[in-house]
């Protein structure tokens, strides 16, 4: 039976803070996607808009000094529809009264500096494929294991793992800030407080597969990899109404059983990590210890019980590093 591991540790026990290590290589898979217009072509768009609105608003004189009435509507226009120059306006002054909350919740969090707005989603979803090095035989019908995203944008996803930290400051400091996160969690450790995870999703996170008891997968019969995978599958499902399609293996083991598993129940892909922070620190997969477009970063719902730091701690951390790297946090389910 192939084996996939990137832990090296065997225990079955389960996480301990800080007791996992980075995976070996491999190289980041690169793509170009069909994007929606960028916030900049809507801006220009806004600019001329406003211009042309301003230049034929009613009320306007003419050479003789008399009142010139506003042009006639389109044919066919309903009755009070917004022209095109004020819908822009309108437009403007959203996106400006957004930037300026961002702005505002991003000093009143602690933040360094405010979290730069990521693209619009592609049209397409990328086609993505294992990471050169995390395949397993005849996987092509199987599953995609992969770290990175392709896309040549400035972006990356923030995913959190487990659900041990259920800190209420987290749900309020992610929905002012804007910053998407995806939750990938274990039965375990949530099902004390299912209602904490339903608010999250409410708030636009996506629920994903962590298995039920997060043990070591390669090490379980087909049988009990079957109960961890499918039976997480059919709790996150009653709880929270949706059948998950990531699962992320506990410490990023698998093997073939586990993505033919996966796939019998309803898994679509297997979104491992690039980096992981904490909240002092970030560490990286790749030799050149930087962010790069793409990337999947891990963290853990984990509190100063376990970690040097709370949940916002965790997440001023993590948002220091990104927006001085140029980058923003995209969500992952927009793009897998």
């Amino acid at each position: 039976m192939q084996l996939v591991r990137q832990k090296d540790k065997f225990a079955m026990k389960r996480h301990r803070p800080g007791s996992r290590r980075r995976a070996g290589g491999g190289r980041r898979v690169p793509g170009t996607l069909r994007r929606r217009p960028a916030l900049s072509v809507l801006a220009a768009l806004l600019v001329a808009a406003a211009g042309s609105g301003c230049a034929a608003g009613a009320g306007s004189n003419g050479a003789d000094g008399r009142a010139v009435e506003p042009p006639p509507a389109r044919p066919g226009a309903r009755a009070g529809q917004a022209d095109p120059a004020r819908a822009l306006t309108a437009y403007a002054e959203r996106m400006k009264r957004a930037q300026a909350a961002r702005v505002a919740a991003a000093r009143k969090w602690g933040l360094a500096g405010t979290p730069l707005v990521a693209p619009a989603p592609p049209l397409e979803k990328p086609r993505i494929t294992s990471r050169k090095g995390f395949e397993v035989e005849d996987d092509a019908s199987l599953p995609p294991v992969f770290t990175t995203v392709p896309t040549t944008e400035r972006i990356v996803f923030l995913t959190m793992d487990d659900g041990a930290e259920k800190d209420p400051e987290l749900l309020r400091m992610m929905t002012e800030l804007q910053i998407p996160y995806s939750a990938f969690l274990s039965d375990y450790e949530v099902n004390d407080n299912y209602g904490y995870f339903r608010d999250a999703q409410r708030r636009g996170v996506t629920i994903n597969n962590h298995t039920l008891n997060h043990p070591y997968l390669p090490g379980l019969s087909y049988a009990a990899q079957k109960r961890e995978i499918c039976g997480q599958q059919d709790i996150i499902e009653k709880q929270f109404g949706k059948r998950p399609t990531l699962l992320r293996p506990p410490y990023g083991n698998y093997n073939r059983a586990t993505l033919t598993i996966a796939k019998s129940c309803g898994i679509r892909a297997v979104p491992l990590w690039a980096e992981e922070v904490f909240p002092d620190h970030m560490e990286y997969r790749e030799w050149d210890r930087d962010l790069h477009p793409g990337d999947i970063i891990l963290t853990h719902f984990r509190g100063r019980d376990e970690w040097k730091g709370s949940m916002p701690d965790l997440i001023r951390q993590v948002m220091k590093i990104v927006t001085a790297k140029g980058y923003a946090v995209a969500k992952l389910e927009d793009y897998v």
